[in-house]
Order: structure tokens, then sequence, then C-alpha cells
């Protein structure tokens, strides 16, 4: 029976009060195992961020329990066994790309040869050689949201979040994104959920989350 790395009963977050308060998401119940890979869809404001920064322990719930009985508590999940690869900017200014991507094994001890070497080649399977030793400001958002995707895998985690990893790519640089990120999650059977307007990229998983008005639907095979 494969593990169960997140449990979520009734989870709901809510920013502000009274009638100027702000729903995110609205009573989540679900479950994500080993080896599951999950499209997360809905409009645009429906909730897929905040849900995805609930599951990594980024943010606390404003109601309803969130465990993660096969990783730990929410102290011990980064670095380590989740990993998430953001939407919007999150290299580090000061650090070249392989850095920014080397970096999840140096803080968890990884000798820096090793994890250097480990960097390069994740770089390489996702067309970044050229920018290796360029700082994320010399390099284009598309190419930032590739390193940010390989600084996310870099550690080997257990469950992978991908907000719009395909978001700022063309439909070829998308489909070789997609193919390396498969392949990891494949070959060291982590769970994967990835939030998309894509409904290709949605369609190469198996399982389809939605979120509508804040609130989670889980569901079976996609149907895109």
């Amino acid at each position: 029976m494969t593990d169960v790395l997140v449990r979520a009963s009734a989870l709901s977050r809510r920013y502000g009060n009274g009638q100027g308060a702000v729903i995110a998401v609205a009573g989540a119940t679900f479950e994500i195992r080993e080896g599951d890979r999950i499209a997360l869809t809905g409009p645009s404001g429906s909730g897929k961020t905040s849900l995805l920064h609930l599951i990594a322990a980024l943010d606390q719930p404003s109601a309803g329990v969130i465990e993660w009985p096969a990783l730990g508590q929410a102290g011990d999940l980064r670095p380590g066994p989740v990993a998430i690869a953001f939407q919007g900017p999150s290299l580090l200014p000061p650090l070249t790309v392989v850095e920014n991507v080397a970096l999840p094994a140096l803080l968890a001890g990884r000798a820096e040869k090793a994890a250097m070497a480990a960097a390069r080649v994740l770089i390489d399977r996702l067309g970044l050689a050229d920018v290796a030793s360029k700082l994320p400001e010399q390099i284009s958002g598309g190419q930032a949201q590739r390193a940010g995707l390989a600084r996310a895998l870099m550690g080997e985690p257990r469950l992978i979040l991908a907000d719009e990893p395909t978001g700022q790519l063309d439909q070829g640089s998308a489909a070789a994104l997609m193919d390396v990120l498969l392949q990891q999650v494949i070959a060291t059977h982590a769970a994967l959920v990835v939030a998309t307007h894509d409904t290709t990229v949605a369609g190469r998983l198996p399982l389809r989350w939605t979120m509508t008005e804040r609130i989670l639907q889980t569901g079976g095979p996609c149907t895109f």
C-alpha cells in the first residue's frame, strides 16, 4: 500500500476579518499518496496557489487540519521531502543559475563539488547550460522558471508542487519541461501536483483536481 504523504480535512484559508475577509480556500478535504500525479486546474483567483502553499506548509490554515503522515512535521518539509517551484520569480539575485539550483543540496549538507555537479546535470536536461553562469537578472522569465524547477528537483523530494511551471514557455519548451518533470517523479516514485491553465499539461497527468470559487473538487482521471 502506498504511503499517504499529505492528508487534509476541511482545510480553509481566510485573509482578514469581517466584511473585508477574503476566502482563498474553503473546506478542502484530500489525500496525496506516493506516486500520485495530479493536475490542479481552475480559473485565475480560484485558490490554486493558496492551496499549494498550504500543502507545502508555507502558510497556515485558518480552519481544518493538514498533516504529512509519511513526511514528518511542518518544519521538516523544506528543504527535504517537499519541494515547490513557484510561479513568480524565486531565484536569489546574488547567485548564478547553477548556484541557485545547487542551493537545496548545499543546505542539506551535500559537498559543494557534488552539489554543483548534480545541479549542472539538471540544468543541462532543462536546456539551461548556456546560462548556468549568469545571474537571474541576466536571463529571461522562461529560463528563470526552468531554473526554479531544476532547484525544486535537486533534493529528489517525495512531493513536488509546481505552480504554472510552463506559464512562460512556448509549446515545445513546455513539453520538454514536462518530460523532465515526469521522468524525475517516475524514477523516484515522488508525488506531483501541478497547478496549470494548460490543458495539454493537465492531460499528461492521470488525476485532476479542480478549484472552483475556492472550493476543491478532487476527482479521477483527467478528461482533457
